[in-house]
């Protein structure tokens, strides 16, 4: 099946695919550019990634981090992001963005769209992409902890056969100029089975472990000045409403 039969489903407005391709690497650069003038990126493990299509999970305590991520990942296969958790992305500006890069694959809160999601995550699989996922589903405090994470990832590994890339963000929980940001990078992990809640749990909590294990061994920071906590916080979504722990 050729790509111009396959774009029209692929998640985004229909654009064409030419300038689609043109708006993704230039997302791409702006991102490399601007996280490389104000952290030190340090990635490790960069000789794990797959060469195949493939399933990202990354642990996730700040907005920036999909852009940390496509700084560091391959731009081929063409990355994807799983969110959000928007069922109109006309609505704010950092929602446009993601539509007009092409780059999100949003969904319905609630388990009522799991089928559409599933065939969203499925298209971009066969589209030869592959897709990122913050695997807690909400960002969290602390450089060292991981919250419980969402099954999704394990399903839609498991149903599309393709493997679980396990990806530890640190040094986002607080963002200041100059500080080194590392983005650890797993062992694949196979995604063998059928997707039953047996095989779904077991490939969760070996996820969770992997990815635990890569990011437990740093160290939480002091807040920044001013500037740092203000752009820390700019797009951050605290379900609490705060992060008064931490400030």
């Amino acid at each position: 099946m050729t790509g111009k039969a396959r774009r029209p489903h692929l998640p985004g407005p229909p654009v064409n695919p030419i300038r689609q391709a043109i708006r993704y690497w230039l997302a791409r650069a702006a991102a490399t550019v601007l996280c490389r003038a104000f952290v030190r990126l340090r990635v490790e493990g960069r000789e794990r990634l797959p060469a195949e299509p493939c399933l990202y999970c990354f642990s996730h305590q700040n907005w920036a981090d999909p852009f940390i991520l496509m700084t560091c990942l391959p731009g081929r296969p063409r990355l994807y992001f799983f969110g959000p958790k928007e069922e109109d992305m006309s609505k704010g500006g950092r929602n446009r963005l993601m539509s007009w890069v092409g780059t999100a694959v949003p969904y319905k809160p609630g388990k009522n769209d799991l089928l559409e999601a599933t065939r969203r995550v499925q298209a971009v699989f066969d589209a030869g992409g592959s897709l990122a996922i913050a695997g807690e589903g909400r960002i969290h405090h602390g450089e060292g902890e991981l919250l419980p994470l969402n099954e999704g990832a394990a399903f839609f590994a498991l149903r599309s056969r393709r493997p679980i890339v396990p990806v530890a963000i640190n040094g986002t929980g607080w963002l200041g100029f100059g500080r080194v940001v590392r983005v650890r990078i797993g062992e694949p992990i196979e995604a063998t089975g059928r997707p039953t809640r047996e095989t779904v749990e077991a490939l969760t909590a070996r996820t969770w472990t992997e990815l635990h294990g890569l990011l437990a061994d740093f160290a939480d920071r002091p807040p920044p000045g001013p500037f740092g906590r203000w752009l820390t916080e700019i797009f951050n979504e605290w379900p609490e409403g705060s992060r008064a722990r931490d400030t």
